[in-house]
C-alpha cells in the first residue's frame, strides 16, 4: 500500500513537472516567434505556432492544449488513429496531417485530420478529393514543395509539371480548399542555411498568388521546425511546426 502511494505521488510530482515544462516551452517559443516577427517587420500574430505531437500522447498532447496551443500536427495516420479517441474532447482544437501520405490512407486521413499539409500529387488529391465528397467534409490542404530537390524527401519541384497540374486540378477538386504551400528544406547545422530555401518557397507562394488562379488562395505558408523557425519567420512563414522545442528530444523508437 505504502508502495502504490509512492508510486501515485512520483507520478503526480512528474505530471506537475511536464506541465510546467511544456508552458515554459511554449512561452518560450511565442517569444522567439514574437522577436522574429519583429526583426522581420511583421506581426506576431500573422504567425501560427502548430505543436508537432508525433510520438507524444495524449496526456501530453493535453498538457500543450491547457497551456493555450490549438493547432496540432501529426506524421502518422496509423499513430494518431491509436489516440484521436483519448483527445476528441478538446474543442477548438485542429489537427493536421503533416508527414508523407500514401494514398490509400487517404480516406482514414480525412476521417482524422480537418487539414493535410502534405500533398504532393494529383493523384493523393483527387483521393482526398473523394474521400471527402463521401464522407460531407471540406478539406484544407497544402502543396508540399521539395525545395532542396531531395531524393529521400517527399513533395514536388517548384519548376515541375506536377506543381502545375496540381494548381491547375484545384477546380474541379472542390471538396478541398488549397490554401497555400508546406516545405522542408534540407538541414543544416547553421538554420541561417535554411535561409534561400524559405526565400525560394515564398517567392513562389508570391507568383502562384499573382496568377490568381481559381480555386486557389496562397494565405499560408508552412516553413520552419525547431531548429530553424526564426529564419523562416524572417522569410515569411505564417506557420511553424514546433516539436522538440516544446516537447523535448522525442524518444527512440
Amino acid at each position: 500500500m505504502h508502495g502504490e502511494i509512492a508510486v501515485l505521488r512520483a507520478s503526480r510530482v512528474l505530471c506537475g513537472f511536464v506541465s510546467m515544462s511544456i508552458r515554459e516551452n511554449i512561452a518560450g517559443a511565442r517569444e522567439r516567434i514574437e522577436a522574429a516577427a519583429r526583426r522581420a517587420g511583421r506581426p506576431s500574430g500573422d504567425i501560427a505556432l502548430m505543436a508537432v505531437t508525433k510520438t507524444h500522447p495524449p496526456e501530453i498532447i493535453r498538457e500543450a492544449y491547457r497551456a493555450g496551443l490549438r493547432l496540432f500536427g501529426e506524421n502518422r495516420v496509423q499513430e494518431f488513429a491509436g489516440k484521436a479517441g483519448e483527445v476528441a474532447d478538446l474543442a477548438g482544437a485542429e489537427w493536421h496531417m503533416i508527414g508523407h501520405l500514401q494514398t490509400n490512407k487517404a480516406a482514414k486521413a480525412v476521417e482524422l485530420f480537418g487539414a493535410v499539409d502534405s500533398v504532393d500529387s494529383v493523384k493523393l488529391a483527387e483521393k482526398l478529393d473523394a474521400a471527402a465528397r463521401q464522407q460531407g467534409k471540406k478539406l484544407s490542404i497544402l502543396i508540399e514543395i521539395n525545395a532542396g530537390g531531395e531524393a529521400a524527401k517527399s513533395g514536388v519541384a517548384p519548376d515541375s509539371r506536377e506543381l502545375e497540374d496540381l494548381l491547375l486540378a484545384a477546380p474541379r477538386l472542390d471538396a478541398l480548399e488549397f490554401r497555400g504551400l508546406m516545405t522542408v528544406p534540407p538541414f543544416t547545422d547553421d538554420p541561417d542555411g535554411a535561409r534561400s530555401y524559405f526565400r525560394k518557397v515564398r517567392q513562389l507562394r508570391e507568383a502562384i498568388a499573382a496568377r490568381k488562379l481559381v480555386a486557389v488562395q496562397m494565405d499560408t505558408l508552412s516553413m520552419g521546425m525547431s531548429h530553424d523557425f526564426e529564419v523562416a519567420i524572417e522569410e515569411g512563414s505564417t506557420c511553424v511546426r514546433v516539436g522538440t522545442a516544446i516537447f523535448g528530444e522525442r524518444a527512440k523508437r
